[in-house]
């Protein structure tokens, strides 16, 4: 048998090799991660832990003699995931494993085995995708009367051409993202962008402690000053002026209208730009505040422990560094960054213009 032919032995009668299942490793080799969710569903089901051993070991024979293909095992899991009921799951599952033949004929006989469950209805929600060229998504699951209220307001007076555009910008107008007939700003005020210089401190400046709001910088010619002092010297005080050390990461950041715990947002927002986990793409404005080290372990609130994570995965984050199942943020040479389960440091090159990237190449 040549490679290939080994290959499609694996992906057509795969229920033995799932015993050895390992996501860790093809996230390593470069596989999907949505695919690898799914086959640990797969996994979880045949080799996972339940009350319902006996018929656990009959699908793994089943699976088996019926020469059931990963992508059939991963249909199954599908079709049988809102069935409540664990015995009847199991059932249902061993029935569709008996089911011989390819996959259009699993999923042609699968309707008639699995009872249609009643989905409850979606919940109104809004959610934002990715910027691409200057675009963004934003997907509304709306209340059937909302959705056609708005539908409604945005086809009135289209023109000839495409009408996806012109509801665009009418819905932008209710809004008041765009002017009124008098050139007058109205409703949502568009986001405004914050000019924040950042000033990258030489390796030979010593950080120390300072007993008020200002840090000490301790020079090579033996003699110190604060950190405002060494900003009027050489900036003055007309911008707002943020420090940051090659090691020790964001300093202080200088205006004299901010207080303490804001300006340390506001030097964690500018050290990472988006949440650290690689691939989230949401902007630091709209995280929260989290703990390196949990405040509940002894972690104090000093800008080497904090970063900005968005809601999901500053839940997710495991903050015991002894049981990392979902992995952790930590801070590295100044820059929040994301250690996998396996000890893997992986950078979020979503948006690669934090600070310490800026600055230090880093």
């Amino acid at each position: 048998m040549n490679a290939f032919g080994s290959l499609v032995t694996g992906l057509t009668n795969p229920i033995e090799a799932l015993a050895d299942f390992d996501a860790q490793v093809l996230l390593d080799a470069g596989c999907s991660p949505a695919r690898v969710r799914e086959l640990v569903k797969v996994h979880k089901a045949y080799y996972g832990k339940t009350t319902f051993t006996r018929k656990q070991a009959n699908a793994i024979k089943i699976a088996k003699s019926t020469k059931k293909s990963m992508d059939q095992l991963v249909y199954i899991e599908s079709r049988v995931a809102l069935i409540t009921d664990p015995k009847e799951k199991w059932d249902l599952r061993l029935a569709l494993l008996s089911v011989p033949g390819n996959y259009d004929t699993l999923k042609r006989r699968s309707k008639d085995i699995v009872p249609e469950v009643d989905k409850p209805a979606p919940e109104p929600t809004v959610r934002y995708g990715r910027s691409n060229k200057k675009r963004r998504p934003v997907t509304i699951m709306a209340l059937e009367e909302d959705a056609a209220a708005i539908e409604f307001a945005t086809r009135q007076n289209l023109t000839d051409g495409p009408a996806g555009p012109q509801m665009y910008e009418k819905l932008m107008a209710i809004l008041g993202l765009r002017p009124d007939e008098n050139d007058q700003p109205t409703g949502i005020a568009p986001a405004v962008p914050r000019p924040l210089v950042l000033i990258p401190l030489d390796e030979h400046i010593t950080i120390m402690k300072g007993d008020g709001d200002d840090v000490i910088l301790g020079l090579t010619d033996g003699t110190t000053m604060t950190g405002a002092e060494f900003l009027a010297q050489n900036f003055g005080d007309v911008l707002e002026v943020a420090m940051f050390h090659p090691q020790e990461g964001p300093v202080n950041l200088y205006d004299t209208q901010r207080f303490a715990n804001q300006k340390q947002r506001d030097l964690a927002r500018a050290t990472m730009p988006t949440c650290p986990v690689p691939d989230c793409r949401h902007a630091a404005d709209n995280c929260e505040v989290h703990h390196i080290k949990a405040w509940s372990q002894g972690g104090l609130t000093n800008m080497d422990n904090l970063a900005m994570l968005c809601r999901y995965h500053n839940r997710t984050n495991d903050d015991d560094p002894e049981r990392s199942y979902h992995g952790r943020v930590e801070n590295i040479r100044g820059t929040p960054m994301w250690r996998s389960p396996r000890g893997y440091l992986i950078p979020n090159t979503v948006h690669p213009f934090g600070a310490m990237t800026l600055l230090y190449g880093r």
